[in-house]
């Protein structure tokens, strides 16, 4: 993978989609989606990220999501979506994680298209992807997927998936922020992405207020190198024993250890310690989530994730629910904040 162009391993993900999707009675037609679809095709992909493709079917419901797939040197990420989730312009218009693999009238965003309707559907979409209207309601829906997410917070759960179920809303606040400047909402490297944005915008006050509502903005990098360590070697376990399937199983594997281990010792290595929290708590949690079910007796991991959830300050249900009510007190100000930079933006209509 190393040395790979990007046009190269998307020419990778189109022959995956070839061998292994297109002659499915239910094919309907393929795409580039987060980073590859963004990407400019002439960079280097990075040897810590994949290539996420989305497979359209024509079932009302999609199948479960196939995750990573090392094809040809390249990790390709496999997502199914049905027709009925892309139906018309306006519903990927406002989609905050749809919208931008349309944003643009390129075909080489598209993968396999035998009816033309993905075509259709991006000339449409990338005609009005920058329209302060649509530009909006991504954001909102952005917001609504915070909102949803903290309320799925449950103390009864193990403490691992209650974690999970503040992280992932807590760190969607920067996609509300990215969406807002017209850029990828992605998922890895969500804080270097959006540090990026507000440092163009002025407002690194607002960065920081963002990863106090993660909890890491005081952590040195000494101390996240070794909550690193420690998620390395659940990590290295899971992958070990994982049999039982979830949504996130393919992220638990050597072929994804480059993605999940080495992008964040990446991120370390040029600075961005903070920055790496994200996906190492994440990945941690889904390594004990594997851990539970697959290995029960392996126990020796949760003092670590209690160390690291500690750090964050959501190191008990309690001051889990403490830190979600953060997370949604600081909404109106996120709302302000988008709006500042959709104003501002002149690519914005």
């Amino acid at each position: 993978m190393r040395g790979t162009r990007v046009r190269e391993a998307r020419a990778a993900a189109a022959r995956w989609v070839a061998a292994e999707a297109a002659s499915a009675a239910n094919f309907a037609g393929a795409f580039l989606t987060g980073s590859a679809a963004w990407a400019d095709p002439g960079a280097v992909l990075p040897s810590t990220s994949d290539v996420d493709v989305t497979v359209v079917v024509t079932d009302p419901v999609a199948p479960p999501k196939l995750g990573k797939i090392a094809f040809e040197g390249v990790l390709v990420e496999v997502t199914y979506l049905s027709w009925n989730q892309i139906a018309s312009a306006p519903d990927v218009l406002a989609s905050c994680h749809l919208a931008g693999a349309f944003r643009a009238d390129d075909p080489a965003t598209l993968i396999a298209d035998p009816t033309g309707r993905l075509a259709r559907l991006r000339a449409a979409v990338s005609v009005g992807f920058a329209g302060r209207r649509w530009v909006r309601l991504r954001c909102e829906d952005a917001e609504r997927r915070i909102t949803g997410g903290l309320a799925s917070l449950d103390p009864d759960r193990p403490f691992h998936d209650q974690v999970t179920a503040w992280l992932f809303p807590a760190g969607i606040t920067t996609h509300v922020l990215l969406t807002a400047g017209l850029r990828n909402p992605t998922v890895r490297l969500r804080y270097p992405a959006v540090r990026d944005l507000l440092r163009a915008y002025g407002r690194m006050d607002v960065y920081e207020e963002l990863l106090g509502l993660l909890g890491c903005a005081h952590l040195t990098r000494e101390r996240i190198g070794g909550h690193l360590a420690q998620m390395t070697s659940a990590f290295d376990a899971a992958a070990a024993v994982a049999r039982t399937p979830f949504p996130f199983s393919s992220d638990i594997t050597g072929a994804a250890r480059p993605v999940a281990v080495d992008g964040s010792r990446d991120l370390l290595l040029r600075g961005l310690h903070r920055e790496a929290v994200f996906w190492i708590a994440a990945t941690y949690a889904r390594c004990l989530k594997i851990l539970a079910v697959d290995a029960p007796g392996e126990t020796g991991h949760a003092a670590g994730f209690a160390d690291l959830a500690a750090d964050l300050g959501a190191g008990s249900p309690d001051a889990l629910r403490h830190r979600a009510r953060e997370v949604t007190a600081y909404l109106p100000r996120l709302r302000a904040v988008a709006e500042e930079i959709i104003v501002a933006n002149p690519a914005i209509r």
